[in-house]
């Protein structure tokens, strides 16, 4: 690994940068981890983390660059990113106080219960995984900064630990929204955060349509 170092060290600092910018996986984190709490959003976390491999996989085999070079598939793509974004920013517009204090209260939360692992996984999961975004990070990852000469077994240790990364990262920011001090403090005034979470991934659907 040790000629392959340098590559390393560069490849993790993009990363860095790239994960740490507020995207549609930053807001479905939140989201979730404001409306559902820890547990949620660290599945959801589980699910951005492990579809990083799908970029990994197609990357390795060169279909990136088929999305890259089709206009019409690449569209399509960006398209139905856009729309599952917009579901998930449906559901956050909805957020309202909580009132679990009274019957009224208890009744609404009977309707409305926590999202299931599966479901919190899935939603991480194709968040990712359906980001065009992410389709150009690694495409430039494997083209640009990952030299040709570069064996395939290396490259793929490259894309196991940005899964790994992605994943601690993410669980890491659902973890420090839901300690007791930061939980308490949007408690009561949560689905504000989470409304404008769901104006944050409105915007971003369509910001991938007009781009």
């Amino acid at each position: 690994m040790s000629p392959y170092f340098d590559e390393f060290i560069t490849i993790a600092l993009v990363h860095l940068l790239a994960v740490a910018s507020p995207g549609p996986d930053f807001a479905v984190v939140v989201r979730n981890s404001v409306a559902y709490g820890r547990r949620t959003a660290m599945f959801t976390s589980v699910g951005i983390g492990l579809a990083i491999l799908v970029h990994v996989a197609y990357s390795l085999v060169g279909i990136s660059v088929l999305l890259k070079t089709t206009p019409w598939l690449y569209t399509a793509f960006t398209y139905i990113a856009a729309a599952y974004l917009l579901y998930l920013a449906s559901g956050a517009l909805r957020s309202g106080p909580a009132q679990t204090n009274n019957e009224a209260g208890a009744e609404i939360a009977a309707k409305q219960p926590a999202i299931s692992a599966k479901k919190a996984f899935i939603q991480g999961f194709l968040t990712n995984g359906l980001n065009p975004k992410a389709t150009l990070f690694f495409l430039s990852l494997f083209t640009v900064i990952i030299d040709s000469q570069t064996p395939s077994d290396i490259r793929l240790m490259y894309g196991l630990y940005l899964s790994f990364a992605t994943g601690v990262w993410f669980c890491l920011l659902s973890y420090l929204l839901s300690t007791s001090r930061v939980a308490g403090a949007i408690r009561s005034k949560g689905y504000w955060l989470d409304r404008a979470m769901g104006v944050l991934l409105i915007g971003l659907a369509v910001k991938l349509v007009l781009a």
